[in-house]
């Protein structure tokens, strides 16, 4: 039988239940793994330092965690400002992998879900988090406002702004990826 979140919550909150709490990482990890390597454009060992931050501040926080709502989106909430620390901290406007080589195709050498991390590159942090929940998490645009704290509008301008610059860069590319593929046979 599988014990809910909110159980194994109440569990942390009221007699500190180690195992419960480690139930709930075992259980949200790869999700929170896989939003912050999406983020931080495919730099594992940054993503996986923040899902660390990201638990232990759950762990840390969790007497606060409202049970009326989703266990799954308030991590994502920690696990952006996380982000957004991280940022600030290593003063950069972005943190990102290196773009892909522009001279050859970036499908060439590393599989679809490697390049999507690494085209979430040319988009700006709020861009990519929004691309993220809605693509990747299938979180509603009001969900997405919640986790990031930005209004609707805003939500749905980052998504929008994100999408067209993707767009924009495939559009330049695809002479290459259609010269690579006519090259290779496929």
């Amino acid at each position: 039988m599988t014990i809910s979140d909110s159980e194994l919550v109440l569990r942390v909150t009221s007699s500190n239940d180690q195992v419960a709490f480690q139930q709930l990482v075992e259980r949200h990890q790869a999700a929170i793994r896989g939003f912050l390597r999406r983020l931080a454009a495919g730099d594992c060992g940054t993503a996986d330092d923040l899902a660390q931050e990201t638990f232990l501040m759950a762990y840390r926080k969790l007497h606060t965690f409202k049970s009326s709502g989703s266990l799954l989106s308030w991590l994502h909430t920690i696990a952006y400002r996380q982000f957004l620390q991280h940022t600030r901290k290593h003063a950069r406007q972005q943190v990102m992998a290196e773009p892909p080589d522009q001279g050859h195709d970036p499908r060439q050498s590393m599989d679809s879900e490697i390049l999507a991390q690494r085209l979430l590159g040319f988009v700006s942090p709020e861009e990519r988090a929004c691309l993220t929940l809605a693509y990747s998490a299938g979180m509603s645009h009001p969900e997405i406002g919640k986790v990031t704290g930005f209004p609707l509008g805003t939500v749905k301008s980052h998504i929008q702004r994100g999408k067209q610059k993707l767009q924009r860069w495939l559009k330049d590319h695809d002479h290459s990826i259609s010269k690579h593929k006519e090259a290779h046979g496929a």
